[in-house]
């Protein structure tokens, strides 16, 4: 069966609870964030985004637009050099449109985008659907260690404004000491242990049982598919190149910084700020889009968390990070639908780089 239409027949009722919950957790953020602000708080972050009235500040924006859709095109490359390694090269312009698809759909229902980059690669260049899915899952794991190492580094550079952030006033717990103690308490869970324990025993029964499960057709299709999904997940140890996909995996998050930064030097009241706040709003700001439906509501809150540290004033910060998420949206709809658009005139075609030879009839 068809892997476009297994997705189809998934219940209905599950997506739609999803669907409610990541677009309630938006709309809890917003309450959040607006709750406590007075009339004189609303006016100040209206004036703060028509602050931004000059040719100069424009252009600074549709800069730090272009820097966002560069870190895209390095994801896109990213992706095809995943590929390589399983025998597929799939155009770079149908990569960079399969990302841009996924932002799109991912503004709709979470998760939905990841499916239907899987799909469109599956559908114009023939890669097979679990192999993309598996490198889909590489990728995710590439940016968490990534986005960890940032802010680690946004962590070190700002340790003592964490320490002053104080979260909790009975006891007077700082974010810094928060996440330490958090830190700790993964390490001594014994939960952490059990579940490990657990994954290892299933393993360890579906290996002994392997002989009596691998008669049954069902059984090896579901193997066949997670076999496929671990063939694209450890694409990453085969790769040929792996500067290159050092590389291009660096471009990407220096292109999302630089976007970041941009949008500050277009906000006014930011110029003052350094480029390690950038780095903190970029490596904080990620959170948002983790928490819900695109980042709705979370990001211009914790956006405003940040830029306190660097006394900017809270609804100031409210207002610089609704600026953020409008453009970051703005790009993600029209660069999506526009893949969507121009994908359609392209003709579909097997990227395996070396397909298999078509049989032929032979007299010898």
């Amino acid at each position: 069966m068809d892997n476009k239409e297994e997705i189809k027949r998934k219940n209905p009722v599950i997506t739609i609870l999803q669907f409610v919950l990541f677009v309630g957790l938006g709309i809890f953020f917003i309450w959040l964030s607006l709750r406590s602000l007075s009339k004189d708080d609303m006016r100040t972050i209206w004036e703060c985004i028509a602050s931004i009235n000059h040719v100069s500040n424009w252009l600074l924006l549709i800069a730090a637009g272009i820097m966002a859709l560069l870190a895209d095109f390095a994801r896109s490359v990213r992706a095809q050099i995943l590929l390589e390694p399983l025998g597929y090269k799939p155009r770079l312009s149908m990569t960079f449109y399969s990302v841009m698809v996924c932002y799109l759909a991912n503004l709709a229902l979470p998760r939905l985008g990841e499916i239907l980059r899987c799909s469109f690669l599956q559908r114009f260049e023939k890669v097979p659907f679990q192999k993309t899915l598996g490198t889909v899952v590489t990728e995710r794991a590439v940016d968490i260690l990534c986005w960890l190492l940032i802010l680690l580094l946004v962590i070190a550079m700002n340790s003592g404004m964490l320490s002053n952030i104080i979260i909790d006033h009975e006891t007077q717990t700082s974010l810094g000491m928060w996440m330490e103690q958090k830190g700790l308490s993964i390490i001594s869970n014994y939960f952490i242990y059990i579940l490990i324990g657990l994954i290892l025993f299933i393993w360890l029964i579906l290996r002994l049982t392997r002989k009596w499960w691998m008669r049954h057709a069902w059984c090896m299709k579901i193997h066949d598919f997670l076999v496929g999904i671990w063939q694209g997940f450890i694409s990453i140890k085969d790769l040929p190149h792996p500067g290159r996909y050092i590389l291009w995996n660096t471009l990407m998050w220096v292109f999302y910084y630089l976007g970041t930064y941009l949008c500050f030097f277009a906000i006014p009241y930011l110029h003052g700020l350094g480029p390690g706040a950038a780095l903190a709003v970029l490596s904080f700001g990620t959170i948002a889009f983790m928490i819900s439906q695109g980042g709705l509501g979370s990001y211009p809150l914790i956006t405003a968390g940040i830029l306190l540290m660097y006394n900017v004033n809270y609804t100031e910060g409210l207002a610089a990070g609704w600026i953020g998420w409008i453009l970051q949206t703005a790009i993600a709809l029209i660069a999506g639908f526009a893949s969507l658009f121009l994908s359609s005139f392209y003709k579909k075609r097997d990227s395996a780089i070396n397909p298999e030879p078509t049989l032929v009839e032979s007299n010898e």
